[in-house]
């Protein structure tokens, strides 16, 4: 297939720099953007008497049938042409001829890239949006399921205070809302439209580049347009995003991995999100959460492999650019594919709420509660603290738990313990007194899920 260029060679490229140099391999997946951006671009050229009535018709016709027929299969794509632009160039001008070579005017294959690249970028930022949302949504349906489930609440792995599955459940609810809002960041701030910077410099032709960039739903034009064939920063941006989700997700995935271990055995994996074994037959594998977790770290790696190309490329256009799509590319597919298998997962996971409650009881877990109790007796809280480690030391001795000792007991440590202090120490009493705004007792998660219901619901 021809090139774009060529005039001022005098020999052919070798076959090897070709291949080298060529994107078809990966750019293809553009060519719908690819035939959005030039469908803008012409119908611009034509408003401004750059392009006569007939040209724009025949390129307009020409690129609908282009596109159809791609859609269709009754096209493929010319894996010989150096990128997804030169073919669907080429292909207008065999369809069309001589106003196929009058698309290009007044444009550069650098501003249409980055167009190229704006459009796909925006496209998949909505799709990774919206799974997001089926997440939260997911979430939300478990966390209303489950604000009497009492479970452990973990500090440096070690059992802490008790909480219940809704209130651990919404520490994620939170993270995947702030993805969210950084994905939005990262839409409103690319949504610009490079086309019209032509190479570097603009154009000498008298383009209208506000009216390619309403047509293709941008707020704007960019504003330089150097700037604007170099810039990668929204592809920047995006990764950044993707890998904290991707990290929420794995933070999320090493839980239920624990969780689904014979030690914890608080989850039950449906078996169409588990493998087995080739040898042991009585494993049932956490895979889709362990490749989670794994896939993370190549979603990283794009961020560092853009971080890094861009880190000393000079203005305005370098050919190093051309590295930012196969690692965006498999990023988005990454974490699109990780938040949809994840979501599934978790919708199709059991509970064993009885184990996780049993759970909740052991590890001294209400000791700070007992300290609570002998602060609303009178003591400073540093004196209680040191009290009710001098409780646990006796329960340790004892192989007793501390709402199993006896009032006796309670008082041979310290005289301030009444009646009343099994009441104060048990499960649902050190839940529910715990009512401070984001606390997991039962009136503070009442206003968690309503203000959570409020923001799905506005989200739609």
């Amino acid at each position: 297939m021809a090139q774009l260029w060529g005039g001022r060679f005098t020999k052919a490229t070798d076959a090897e720099v070709f291949a080298f140099n060529a994107s078809i391999g990966f750019d293809r997946r553009l060519w719908r953007e690819d035939i959005e951006g030039s469908l803008a671009h012409a119908a611009m050229l034509g408003k401004q008497g750059i392009l006569s009535g007939d040209d724009v018709a025949a390129i307009t016709a020409g690129l609908d049938g282009i596109r159809d027929d791609i859609e269709s299969g009754k096209l493929a794509i010319d894996e010989s042409a150096e990128d997804i632009h030169s073919f669907v160039e080429a292909e207008l001008t065999a369809r069309i001829g001589d106003a196929g070579k009058r698309l290009h005017t007044g444009r550069s294959r650098n501003d249409q890239v980055a167009l190229d690249m704006r459009l796909y970028i925006r496209k998949r930022i909505d799709e990774t949006d919206e799974a997001l949302l089926g997440l939260l949504k997911t979430l939300y349906r478990l966390m209303e399921d489950n604000t009497d489930t009492f479970m452990p609440g973990f500090t440096h792995l070690q059992k802490a205070q008790p909480v219940t599955l809704a209130h651990h459940l919404d520490s994620y609810f939170e993270m995947f809302r702030r993805d969210r809002g950084r994905l939005a960041d990262c839409r409103a701030r690319m949504n610009e439209c490079p086309l019209g910077a032509g190479a570097l410099a603009g154009t000498t032709y008298p383009l209208d580049r506000s009216c390619t960039a309403s047509l293709m739903g941008f707020d704007r034009p960019t504003r330089s347009s150097m700037d604007s064939v170099s810039d990668r920063d929204y592809v920047i941006e995006l990764l950044s995003a993707l890998s904290l989700i991707m990290m929420h997700l794995s933070r999320f995935s090493e839980e239920i991995i624990l969780w689904n271990s014979n030690e914890y055995r608080f989850v039950e994996i449906d078996d169409a999100y588990s493998t087995g074994s080739s040898i042991m037959p009585q494993k049932k594998n956490p895979d889709i959460a362990e490749l989670v977790r794994g896939k993370t770290g190549r979603v990283y790696g794009a961020l560092m492999s853009m971080l890094t190309t861009m880190k000393g490329i000079p203005l305005a256009y370098d050919k190093d650019l051309q590295e930012d799509k196969e690692v965006t590319f498999d990023a988005v597919d990454t974490a699109l594919s990780c938040i949809r298998l994840f979501g599934g997962m978790l919708s199709a996971m059991r509970f064993n709420r009885e184990i996780m409650e049993k759970s909740a009881l052991g590890g001294f877990i209400n000791a700070t509660d007992a300290a609570d109790y002998l602060v609303g007796r009178g003591m400073p809280f540093r004196d209680a603290h040191r009290v009710v480690g001098e409780l646990v030391l006796y329960c340790i001795e004892r192989g007793k738990r501390i709402d199993e000792l006896t009032t006796e007991e309670f008082k041979e440590v310290c005289a301030l313990f009444d009646e009343d202090i099994h009441e104060a120490v048990s499960l649902r009493s050190c839940v529910e007194r715990r009512n401070t705004a984001g606390a997991p007792g039962s009136a503070a998660m009442r206003e968690t899920l309503l203000e959570a219901g409020k923001y799905l619901e506005e989200q739609g």
